[in-house]
């Protein structure tokens, strides 16, 4: 799809920001803020490391992912994602966006679930979305780019392995002058997820030519 098109399609958002406070972590010391978004109602977080960066501040958009955030799932790669992160930017300055409402690539937890079970059953995550007859990828990012508007950020490095979301962004108004590599050491949980993002969803994975982590 090209950039104009995108353009075309996206609806513009508004948020209302809640108060800047500390938040410190394992992985240090942040500014957490809540955003919600007027037309929708869904809460967002951005988590903002003080340290200044040298350039245009490295940012993540992190979709939320109860599975892997906070139980540790190895069936995907998104909290090993979200910690490496929440370190990285604690170093080199920037943002994590904590976008909520996009369980299971914007499906939601219920029907994550359910194509979870298609997948045990030999679809690969774009197959099952199919058979449930669900967008394959149903996210949106206008909200995002409206709260890195409102934090001041025109343009970004961005810490991601896909570049539907760069393309996305300019779309939005949003420049990226530097796609960032977000990739974690794969599992065996996770060869397959991954090889279907790489082959089916164009998203850049060298890290499937490497040893997988062996489970503790």
């Amino acid at each position: 799809m090209a950039t104009d098109d995108i353009r075309e399609k996206a609806p513009a958002a508004t948020v209302e920001a809640g108060p800047s406070v500390q938040l410190p972590t394992g992985f240090g010391n942040f500014m957490a803020q809540a955003w919600t978004d007027a037309a929708t109602g869904v809460e967002h977080l951005s988590i903002t490391s003080p340290v200044r960066p040298a350039a245009e501040p490295l940012v993540r958009l992190h979709s939320e992912c109860l599975t892997g955030d906070v139980f540790a799932s190895y069936r995907c790669d998104c909290g090993e994602q979200l910690e490496q992160a929440l370190a990285l930017i604690g170093e080199q300055g920037g943002t994590v966006l904590y976008l909520r409402g996009q369980e299971g690539r914007g499906i939601g937890l219920a029907n994550k679930m359910r194509a979870y079970a298609l997948q045990e059953a030999g679809a690969d995550t774009v197959e099952a979305n199919e058979q449930l007859g669900l967008p394959v990828d149903a996210r949106d990012y206008s909200a995002a780019a409206a709260i890195l508007r409102a934090m001041g950020i025109g343009a970004i490095r961005l810490l991601s392995n896909n570049p539907a979301k760069s393309v996305t962004l300019a779309a939005l108004g949003i420049e990226v002058v530097e796609m960032v590599t977000a990739e974690v050491p794969f599992r065996e949980q996770n060869r397959r997820y991954l090889e279907t993002k790489r082959d089916r969803m164009d998203h850049r994975l060298a890290v499937l030519q490497t040893t997988p982590v062996q489970q503790s």
